[in-house]
């Protein structure tokens, strides 16, 4: 299986690291939350915004995969076909 190298602007890294840093200050909210005896609510509630959190860094990098490795002008059939296949396992993986 080929490994893509995923080729970020600075700009898309940094907006990837900024959502990054607020799943972080969300789990650790929800620590605290947790120590301090929060209601079952309060922490369901965190915790579905972290997954909200996370699907969300996890869909823009998909997005970017498809746009440069599927869908990107430069690559070649097999290369596009390889990126799919290997998208396909890991989006597979992550809805099983």
């Amino acid at each position: 299986m080929v490994k893509f190298r995923m080729r970020y602007t600075e700009k898309e890294k940094r907006k990837l690291v900024n959502r990054l840093s607020r799943l972080r200050g969300q789990i650790e909210a929800m620590q605290i939350a947790l120590e301090n005896d929060a209601s079952c609510t309060a922490l369901l509630q965190q915790g579905v915004a972290c997954r909200g959190a996370m699907d969300g860094f996890i869909g823009a990098v998909i997005e970017h995969h498809v746009r440069q490795h599927v869908a990107g002008p430069g690559n070649t059939a097999e290369g596009r076909a390889s990126a799919a296949e290997e998208l396909i396992k890991v989006v597979h993986a992550y809805l099983t």
